[in-house]
């Protein structure tokens, strides 16, 4: 379903997301500014902000109908992972982080499978979403992903399914959900546990043994968006319970255009290659920063 402007100068988003409580095409506004300082406080504080009911309680039916419709198309990859999503390393302990794998069972649809027509897309390439993302985490502005798997994408968990610790390729990530589970699924973070400068591998030992005295645990609920800085904070969902499947969607950013995500990950995350990534395959590539993924 398509959303159209009922008045001139009306968002597009009008009557898909609450603007009345969040006023998020109206950021120049009092209100706008006011929405942003609340945001990049609950960031600067532990690296998450949660709007609830961001979605309308009459647009949430047909969300969750969206994502439902769009919800068999997803791949399901069932592996095991470390919290770096990467190969264990012989040389170090075998209880240090990098040797630490868990069962990983995610079900994805890519963004290819979502078309211009459906809400969350339209969401994701609207100009007043991604100036309210960007003025958020701080930057001046945002670009949506040149890779056409993964920077919309419908995240589906069945009975059983989870996401073990780990951290996002992204600096930040933008999340909607539109269904919960009947059990588990909670989304739980370690805030800001590694940095730029470091990886911190023994505060990770840590919550891998146990002590989640520094996590923090969230029940996400639909119609919930989530802006989280994922890639330096150590994040999971428990394992799903029951026969109703979790949907979340992923709207995923970068800072500069053109951002295309590593040809392994694609193809273990959605089981294929988009030619794009076939082409970096050939060529290599590298990220700009020495954490490990």
């Amino acid at each position: 379903m398509q959303a159209s402007k009922t008045k001139e100068g009306e968002s597009p988003l009008t009557g898909l997301l609450d603007l009345e409580r969040y006023p998020i095409d109206k950021l120049d506004s009092d209100e706008g500014q006011a929405l942003v300082r609340h945001c990049r406080k609950q960031l600067e504080d532990d690296g998450c902000v949660v709007l609830d009911q961001f979605v309308p309680t009459e647009a949430l039916a047909r969300l969750e109908a969206e994502t439902e419709r769009l919800s068999p198309d997803a791949h399901y990859n069932q592996t095991e992972t470390n919290p770096y999503n990467g190969d264990p390393d012989p040389s170090l302990p075998t209880n240090h982080p990098k040797n630490r794998f868990a069962d990983r069972t995610n079900g994805f649809v890519a963004g290819d499978r979502i078309n211009s027509e459906t809400i969350i897309r339209q969401v994701y390439e609207s100009s007043d979403f991604q100036r309210f993302i960007a003025a958020v985490v701080e930057l001046e502005e945002i670009h949506e992903y040149a890779d056409p798997l993964a920077g919309l994408v419908v995240n589906v968990l069945r009975e059983g399914c989870q996401h073990p610790w780990h951290y996002d390729t992204n600096e930040f990530i933008v999340t909607m959900m539109t269904r919960q589970s009947e059990g588990g699924g909670r989304f739980e973070y370690a805030p800001g546990i590694r940095s730029p400068e470091g990886e911190n591998f023994s505060g990770v030992e840590k919550v891998l043994d146990g002590d989640h005295s520094q996590v923090r645990k969230i029940d996400l609920q639909p119609g919930d968006l989530q802006i989280f800085f994922g890639r330096y904070s150590l994040h999971r969902v428990t394992p799903v319970s029951g026969a109703r499947e979790r949907h979340t969607v992923i709207f995923a950013y970068a800072k500069e255009p053109g951002f295309i995500g590593r040809p392994e990950r694609a193809k273990r995350i959605f089981g294929r290659m988009a030619p794009i990534h076939e082409k970096l395959l050939a060529e290599g590539m590298s990220r700009s920063d020495r954490l490990e993924d």
